[in-house]
Order: structure tokens, then C-alpha cells, then sequence
């Protein structure tokens, strides 16, 4: 899975601005807060569809200052997010029954919104880049079986699940299949292990352990060793 060119740095590079503008916030906004509580070191992958969809994203509550209002917050956080650059949208909400100013910013695709509302001390701040691709799609290509009808074990028949295969037949080992709303989904099969659910990732079952049922499935074969 090969790199996209430029992309890792350009996300790098917007989330450093996302941190500077929300430590000129959280520090003028909220005085006296702890600083090695904002956490945007790290994207995450935010959409499962190939190719991965990658954003840094994060929250921070910080104290307002007392006799200050949280209108006057939302006023003081607009102002400086145009005194930035940011393009700055503010509004009303209510949560748990109660209205809170939101302020918005955005600007080269970052996103910051500001809450407060007068019936808690608390100002709310999140933070976002924009969703970016940072590796170019890859074709699946399955995995080699582990063993074949010329190597399979002595006293042994190819798992009639896998087909000697070993890792896990619908998903091919990766602990996951598609998913047309998500992107991906848990293997409905091996339930992310992985390994063939039946042998357990030997890719053969030994005759003398197979049960009645399994026996079944190589009726043919058994039936062939029993005549020679």
C-alpha cells in the first residue's frame, strides 16, 4: 500500500495550524488550563472505504473565567478566529434542555467550534482537519494455501471449509469483508481470527478425528481408501 505523495505532510501541516489556533483559544478563552490535555498528535482513520480516509480530531473542556458570561465568550471566540483568517459562523442550541452559543470556524478545510452556555462554567472546543487519503487503494491478493492435495499431511484430507487454504476462506485473512454502508465489516466467518474456523489454519483435518457429519463431506475419498 504505497504512500499518497504530499499527503502526509499536508495533513501534518493543517493539523499544526488546528493546534496552534485552538492553543490561542483554550489560553485566551479558558486561562489557566492544562495545555497537555489537548491531544491532536494522531489521525484516525474516520472512513473505511478504500482507499482509508484519515483526519486528526479533537475535544478539549476548559473553565470559563468567573463573571464571564457565555455570550461574551462566543463574542471574544468569533473575534478571534476572524482576527486569524477563519471564516466564523455562530449560533444557538440547546442541550439537555438548556441554550449554548456555538461558534464555528473553518479554514483550508479545518474546522473549530466553540460552545458555552451560562448554565455550566464549562466551554466546550473541538477540532478537526479535513478528511484526507493518505495511501492509494490496493487490490486484496489472497494468500497461498498452506497446503495442497500433493502436500497435505498423511492420514489427512484437505478442510473441506477452506480447501487447504488455512486462513480464513471468506475473508482471506484479514479479519474483515467489505461493507457497501461502512467500508468494512467483521468477517461473518472467523469473527476476526483470522484462521480457517474449521482447521484452524492447518489447511487439513486428520481422518481419524473428522465426526459423522464431516465424514460426509469426503465420502468419496473414504470410500476409496477403504476399497484399497
Amino acid at each position: 500500500m504505497g504512500a499518497i505523495p504530499g499527503a502526509h505532510d499536508e495533513l501534518k501541516r493543517l493539523a499544526r495550524a488546528l493546534r496552534e489556533q485552538m492553543v490561542e483559544l483554550i489560553t485566551d478563552l479558558t486561562p489557566g488550563s492544562d495545555l497537555r490535555l489537548l491531544f491532536l498528535d494522531d489521525p484516525s482513520i474516520v472512513d473505511w472505504h478504500e482507499p482509508l480516509w484519515y483526519q486528526y480530531s479533537s475535544g478539549f473542556d476548559g473553565k470559563r473565567p468567573a463573571g464571564v458570561g457565555a455570550a461574551d465568550v462566543a463574542s471574544r471566540a468569533a473575534a478571534l478566529l476572524r482576527s486569524a483568517g477563519w471564516e466564523v459562523a455562530t449560533s444557538q442550541e440547546t442541550a439537555g434542555g438548556n441554550p449554548r452559543f456555538v461558534v464555528s470556524g473553518r479554514r483550508e478545510g479545518n474546522e473549530i467550534d466553540v460552545r458555552a452556555g451560562d448554565h455550566l462554567a464549562i466551554v466546550w472546543f473541538s477540532a478537526r482537519t479535513p478528511k484526507m487519503a493518505l495511501y492509494e487503494p490496493q487490490e486484496f491478493e489472497w494468500p497461498q494455501p498452506v497446503c495442497t492435495p500433493e502436500t497435505v499431511a498423511a492420514g489427512s484430507v484437505l478442510c473441506y471449509e477452506c480447501d487447504g487454504l488455512g486462513w480464513c476462506p471468506c475473508c482471506g485473512g484479514r479479519s474483515w469483508v467489505s461493507s457497501e454502508a461502512h467500508g468494512r465489516k467483521n468477517c461473518p466467518l472467523c469473527y476476526r481470527e483470522r484462521v480457517c474456523p474449521i482447521c484452524r489454519g492447518r489447511g487439513g483435518l486428520y481422518i481419524s478425528e473428522l465426526s459423522p457429519y464431516q465424514r460426509g463431506f469426503y465420502a468419496e475419498q473414504l470410500s476409496e481408501v477403504r476399497d484399497t
